[in-house]
């Protein structure tokens, strides 16, 4: 497949890297300096955008609009994805989108979820995240950060915002972010009570697997129409209730 970089920063380099030795093609590097235009994307099979938060909503109507399928690994567009989806479903096109890639953490994802739903059934815990990242890192909290606390609020019923600081309200899920050189992400969930803690880690050793899982999305959405994450690729079942 031909493939589109849309961004060329860290994840970037890592995933042109794995395609190199592949029978796979970036044909096009989307940088700062070499901006996205439509006419480019006449002979891409798919695009991955990693860019940043204010040119992925740009990229990904374009994609669309040029009926070109897109994974986006890129945060902070969000808050206009319900108008993109219905771009998607208006134009018959393809979008998967994922805070975070690596197969591990999708995992991680389904055990925050499950663990949620056991400590606010069993009580007399309180939860907390920590994620740290590197230090060119433009958003805080992460988007995994910010998947992790949203599914944990969803299955936690007492707490009902996050917010990116310590905190001692009672509603209030605490995000404490932390940004260090050469980190390439580690997320920690804990739970505390008056007589123990316990916490679920997911600690990245370095940027492949965000890269390996991007690759394993492209190609999952080459020939499919509609929009998906990497739940869909990974096929994971909703995780068991107890």
């Amino acid at each position: 497949m031909k493939i589109a970089l849309l961004g060329y920063g860290k994840l970037g380099k890592t995933i042109d890297a794995l395609v190199l030795p592949t029978e796979h093609e970036v044909v096009l590097k989307v940088t700062s300096t070499n901006p996205l235009h439509i006419k480019d994307l006449k002979d891409v099979d798919v695009a991955i955008e990693v860019s940043t938060p204010d040119m992925a909503e740009t990229h990904i109507r374009m994609c669309l609009e040029a009926g070109v399928p897109i994974v986006v690994g890129t945060t902070g567009w969000y808050h206009q994805l319900e108008s993109i989806a219905a771009l998607c479903k208006e134009r018959e096109g393809a979008l998967l989108h994922a805070t975070n890639f690596s197969v591990g953490v999708n995992l991680f994802f389904m055990l925050n979820e499950w663990m949620a739903k056991q400590m606010h059934r069993l009580g007399g815990y309180e939860p907390s995240l920590l994620e740290i990242h590197h230090t060119e890192k433009k958003d805080a909290p992460s988007g995994t950060g910010i998947s992790l606390a949203n599914d944990l609020i969803a299955e936690f019923p007492s707490k009902t915002k996050w917010v990116n600081r310590a905190s001692a309200a009672p509603e209030e899920l605490e995000i404490i972010s932390q940004r260090l050189p050469d980190e390439p992400g580690t997320h920690v969930v804990t739970y505390i009570s008056d007589v123990d803690s316990i916490s679920l880690v997911h600690k990245a050793a370095n940027r492949q697997g965000f890269a390996r899982g991007a690759l394993q999305a492209a190609e999952w959405l080459m020939h499919r129409k509609g929009v998906f994450t990497m739940r869909d690729v990974l096929g994971l079942d909703e995780p068991a209730a107890v």
